[in-house]
């Protein structure tokens, strides 16, 4: 039976000599803690800490990069255990789902998902049995076992895994009753949440009534009119801050960042209270409130996030019968240059604003991101993100910006995801990625081995720790 076995050199690059130097860098990096600042996991995992269900669902029914690849190939999520948003009865037997999850195995060569399991099973689970339809049930009893060990809650893995610090990402109107009882178990300057408005700001969106009544209730201000809206805002991103948020997250299509009248903005803002907004308006306010949070961060000194360019949920039937965050989210061209100029004239110079942009547009490396980045104070580019953070994707992101942003306009590497136990592979695979990417310039004398040393630490921890700090607000 084949056993899985991880090679010390996995994707670093080919040949003895450049190799050589990339080992040594990679070697200065990897025991460095890990710096999660833009992450999925539910903060719940942490504040329960509890022991991981079953193999089936800690590995594969939540981790939507897994399951879109199953059903490109014929498997339903509904085999999956994906549950109806009408609680329609799905598949039950998390073993069955690990079955088929096994039988597909093959799908996933050349996927940096590939990567990640084969990390996660053989460093994480100490297993070596490859997956497949003959060791399926095996594997299967195997990760059980290993589940109920002590070793394995989630907060022993954080410690594990040697994270220093978390973010979570939680809707603005959270209560964030999971982080207080983190912060009431000593884990408050290690887990923090993350503001995300998306839901309030996009007034089109459905739900958005029930969102705003609960945005009055949280913050116990009246959004009755625009200007008690704006003010609830505050509210609530006040109470993430004294939560110890470091950031806010925006979602949005574009990257359009135009402010609007005071008086529009109160008018739109009362016909979306009203059922009646247009497609048009909606799109012009949630570009306005892209603005607003701007204005806002340079207040109280949360670092901004922008990742646009994504059509969400781009099968209607599968949202429909679903929900959201089900592997149809598919990327579409993204513009930086023009949309944000109205926020960077307005606070790309100012000393208490911090914007951290990502894209899945490869495209706009080069042409946009890094020349903005390279310019104004206030921008750093994101690390490769969702399609993007995997091997070639992770180098061509280097190999794109690095001439013009430099490395330190960089948020240096933060993890997108909400598959717990694949954090240390994705950071592990950054760090070989950038110690490749260095190494190569080391061995055509444009940087000293010191100096590509340095820069592989920077990229790893010094850069996420500055571009995520405490601003002074």
């Amino acid at each position: 039976m084949a056993q899985l076995r991880l090679h010390p050199d996995r994707a670093l690059p080919a040949g003895d000599g450049i190799r050589a130097v990339a080992r040594r860098i990679y070697h200065s990096t990897r025991e460095l803690p890990l710096l999660c600042m833009h992450g999925h996991v539910d903060a719940a995992v942490l504040a329960d800490d509890e022991r991981f269900s079953d193999p089936a669902h800690l590995l594969v029914v939540p981790d939507h990069y897994v399951t879109r690849m199953l059903v490109s190939q014929g498997v339903t999520l509904d085999q999956l255990g994906v549950s109806h948003l009408d609680g329609t009865t799905v598949e039950t037997d998390p073993r069955a789902i690990w079955r088929i999850f096994c039988a597909h195995w093959h799908l996933f060569q050349g996927t940096p998902s590939r990567y990640w399991l084969e990390h996660e099973i053989t460093e994480v689970l100490k297993l070596d049995l490859v997956p497949g339809p003959d060791t399926a049930d095996e594997l299967y009893d195997l990760i059980d076992a290993r589940l109920s060990e002590p070793g394995f809650r989630p907060r022993t893995l954080l410690d594990a895994f040697n994270i220093e610090l978390m973010a979570t990402t939680d809707s603005a109107t959270s209560p964030l009753h999971d982080h207080s009882r983190l912060r009431e178990a000593g884990l408050g300057d290690r887990v923090v949440p993350t503001f995300r408005p998306d839901a309030l700001t996009h007034v089109d969106h459905a739900g958005w009534t029930g969102q705003l009544e609960r945005l009055q209730e949280l913050s116990g201000v009246d959004t009755g009119n625009y200007d008690g809206y704006l003010a609830a805002l505050r509210e609530r991103r006040a109470a993430f801050v004294a939560a110890g948020a470091r950031a806010t997250d925006h979602g949005h299509v574009t990257a359009a960042a135009e402010p609007l009248s005071p008086a529009e903005a109160q008018r739109i803002y009362a016909e979306a209270r009203n059922g009646a907004v247009t497609p048009e308006a909606a799109e012009a306010f949630a570009g306005h409130m892209l603005y607003e949070m701007a204005r806002m961060s340079c207040d109280d000194g949360l670092v901004m996030q922008i990742h646009p360019g994504v059509l969400r949920d781009h099968d209607p039937d599968i949202h429909a019968t679903f929900g959201s965050d089900r592997g149809f989210d598919i990327p579409i061209a993204a513009e930086f240059t023009r949309s944000l100029r109205p926020l960077l004239t307005a606070f790309g110079r100012d000393p208490n604003f911090r914007v951290i942009l990502f894209t899945v547009d490869e495209t706009v490396y080069s042409r946009e991101l890094a020349p903005l980045a390279g310019v104004y104070p206030a921008v750093r580019l994101g690390a490769p993100w969702w399609f993007l953070d995997s091997p070639d994707g992770m180098r061509r992101f280097r190999e794109a910006v690095t001439e013009t942003a430099g490395f330190y306009n960089t948020s240096g590497f933060v993890d997108d995801t909400r598959a717990f136990l694949s954090i240390p592979a994705r950071h592990d695979l950054a760090r070989r990625i950038d110690a490749g990417y260095l190494a190569r310039l080391v061995v055509e004398h444009r940087l000293t081995e010191d100096e590509a040393t340095e820069a592989a630490v920077s990229l790893a921890y010094r850069l996420p720790q500055e571009a995520y700090a405490r601003r002074s607000g």
